[in-house]
């Protein structure tokens, strides 16, 4: 495909909003557990330096969760101090977006800022991947505006390097061919949905239910899903870990064929605790399949302790993959040297990242066939323009099968306090993506897998935007709705 000429712009205005949303089902990974978190909306213009399109402007959004405990796990901290982070992080964007008086390309805008950034947040106290979820948040919405000015999807223009990427902040892709392999990224109709289990989901008895109708338990799940990839967490306590482990595969093992992939969430204490584990996997007999179907194992150790840890004598018998430490752009090939050979793919650290480093096992890959890889995971990505974005990235990225967890422990839109208008809205823009279920439109998964052809359109995967009326603009200290917030 050629290469599309990559406009340059001013980004003119960011404004920010947010809503409440609050889980059906709590959510507990690592040491957290969640049942309340406010999103976050983007909503940018950018002024194009030529004046091509439809006058010289154009308007983009996008939208995040804000979840407290995973960008930043320090016990001091409570989840509504997270979140007023997150908010400093995206202010701190903002401001920077909006005070570039030259016109750059939409990377450009990213570059330009990217170490400020860092360097601000620090100042402030907030780590690499909180300071990192502003800019990653209104990149998504510069890219949106800046398809809609050009008229074509996010796939042609990424595929064309419309935004300009290029290997300025990445030195070890220098010679790559970026433009070729951008180029030769193609998108699926469908891909597969691998659901989370969490630490307190019920595997096949919810005694306590929620009793709302929806899929509760690990084999409600599949009977109303069909699906065939699967997350499950852990806790960090092998012998732990390997009992829960074994009530889940009576239930995967019922069906024809799995996948799974195990989530430290960083909760290991060292390598050889995660070693121990994995041994009295491959040992069990209960076990055989499981571990067989098992295709990685992700962030098992500290953050603080894993890009300062060999872990290739356990890479050896299964792939390792970094989460949590990919905080920045030279995190994966620091964790390469360790023994890791997976990155995941996340829209809140960043969709040009998530290029870079598709590049980066393109590159390696050439010399190691097979063996450097991505994977895509979620933050329980809600309904509307978070989950379309992050769908359409992993898609065109060629991954088969993406972490999805929103829809499940959020009642779709009508857990966000979306409007019926908005619901509509969204429904009849991508009526193959959602479904209409007890009073909300959600995702609709269908034979484990998800639609995504309705994403291909003007834009960044979406066809309308929020009900900006009905949202709260941002305060960037603390919100109002923090106090429903649990530790």
């Amino acid at each position: 495909m050629a290469s599309i000429s990559a406009p340059s712009f001013r980004v003119t205005t960011v404004e920010l909003y947010e809503r409440p949303v609050t889980l059906r089902i709590p959510f507990r990974f690592g040491a957290a557990t969640v049942t309340h978190a406010p999103q976050a909306f983007a909503r940018v213009r950018i002024r194009l330096a030529d004046g091509r399109s439809s006058g010289a402007e154009a308007q983009g959004a996008a939208a995040e969760l804000m979840i407290p405990k995973w960008f930043d796990k320090a016990p001091q901290k409570s989840n509504a101090e997270n979140v007023s982070d997150l908010r400093r992080a995206l202010a701190n964007a903002a401001a920077a977006y909006t005070s570039e008086s030259s016109s750059r390309t939409a990377f450009g805008h990213a570059a330009a800022h990217y170490q400020s950034l860092l360097a601000t947040g620090e100042t402030l106290g907030l780590n690499a991947l909180v300071a990192n979820y502003g800019p990653a948040l209104l990149d998504r919405a510069i890219l949106d505006a800046l398809c809609r000015a050009l008229g074509v999807s996010f796939k042609v223009a990424i595929r064309g390097n419309a935004p300009g990427i290029d290997t300025s902040l990445t030195l070890d892709l220098a010679g790559f061919d970026l433009d070729r392999f951008l180029a030769g990224l193609d998108s699926a109709v469908r891909i597969a949905a691998r659901h989370t289990v969490g630490m307190l989901d019920p595997i096949d008895d919810a005694r306590e239910g929620v009793g709302d109708g929806l899929p509760e338990t690990l084999e409600q799940v599949i009977a109303a899903y069909g699906n065939r990839y699967f997350k499950l967490k852990l806790g960090g306590n092998p012998d732990q870990d390997l009992r829960r482990l074994m009530s889940i595969a009576v239930v995967l093992d019922r069906l024809p064929e799995y996948a799974v992939t195990l989530d430290g969430n960083e909760q290991f204490a060292d390598v050889a605790t995660v070693a121990e584990l994995w041994r009295k996997v491959t040992a069990a007999p209960s076990l055989s399949r499981l571990a067989a179907s098992t295709l990685y194992l992700e962030q098992p150790l500290p953050r603080v302790l894993a890009l300062q840890t060999d872990v290739s004598g356990l890479a050896q018998s299964k792939d390792l993959l970094i989460d949590e430490s990919d905080a920045t752009l030279d995190a994966f090939p620091a964790a390469r040297v360790l023994g890791y050979r997976g990155v995941s793919s996340k829209s809140c650290k960043g969709i040009y990242k998530s290029l870079l480093n598709a590049a980066r096992c393109a590159q390696w890959n050439a010399a190691a066939p097979g063996c450097y890889f991505l994977s895509a995971e979620d933050l329980t990505m809600q309904a509307g323009l978070a989950v379309q974005q992050d769908l359409a990235l992993a898609s065109l990225l060629g991954l088969s099968h993406v972490e999805r967890n929103g829809h499940h422990y959020v009642d779709g839109f009508a857990g966000q306090g979306a409007g019926a208008a908005e619901q509509q809205r969204f429904f009849a823009a991508h009526p193959n993506l959602y479904e209409m279920t007890r009073g909300s439109v959600r995702l609709a998964i269908r034979d484990g897998s998800i639609a995504l052809g309705s994403l291909d359109i003007p834009g960044f995967a979406s066809g309308v935007e929020p009900d900006w009326a009905r949202l709260e603009p941002m305060h960037h200290g603390v919100g109002v709705h923090e106090e429903r917030m649990t530790q």
